[in-house]
């Protein structure tokens, strides 16, 4: 998984409320395997999202409030990172997308709608934005919250697997010393 600490990029700004997961990759696609490159299908149904040349190499989603609602389809992630985002920032998003993205490497950005409003206008000027992790900024000014054990993943490149081979020495240590 690629480390996140800082990106500054252009957005793409979605301003709809409620865009669910099936708009965002189709029930159609679900059974290709994680092999594929999802990107292709990322809003194939909405693909006038994607269309405006202006926002080609965005990496940053800024979008209405509940963003990714809907089913539990890790393809949803899956789409957005192949495509090349890795992060999206809205008033909110589905819980389960939440979950999905932090599992691998997207970062959700929970924002209040006004500011919200402000990023969207400047991702439709095509202004840069700027998201820090380890400051958990936006801009340098707007706070977001974030688990630690997910900003600990996310800044270090490292899924839940990968956290837990990283912890094999005290893993090994603690079977040693188990007494049933």
């Amino acid at each position: 998984m690629e480390k996140f600490e800082k990106l500054e990029a252009t957005a793409l700004p979605i301003p709809r409320a409620n865009v669910d997961t099936d708009q965002i990759v189709p029930a159609r696609y679900l059974k290709k395997p994680r092999t594929d490159n999802f990107g292709e299908y990322l809003f194939r149904d909405l693909r006038h999202v994607l269309d405006e040349k202006n926002y080609a190499g965005a990496r940053i989603v800024v979008a209405g409030r509940n963003f990714a609602c809907g089913s539990s389809r890790e393809q949803a992630v899956w789409a957005l990172y192949d495509y090349g985002f890795r992060a999206a920032i809205a008033p909110s998003f589905g819980d389960i997308f939440s979950s999905n993205a932090l599992k691998n490497g997207f970062l959700p950005v929970c924002l209040p709608e006004s500011t919200v409003g402000e990023l969207l206008e400047k991702a439709k000027a095509k202004e840069k934005i700027a998201i820090d992790l380890e400051q958990q900024t936006v801009n340098g000014k707007h706070r977001f919250e974030i688990a630690p054990f997910a900003k600990k993943c996310l800044l270090e490149g490292l899924d839940e697997i990968d956290f837990t081979l990283s912890q094999a020495a005290r893993i090994a240590d603690f079977e040693k010393s188990y007494q049933p």
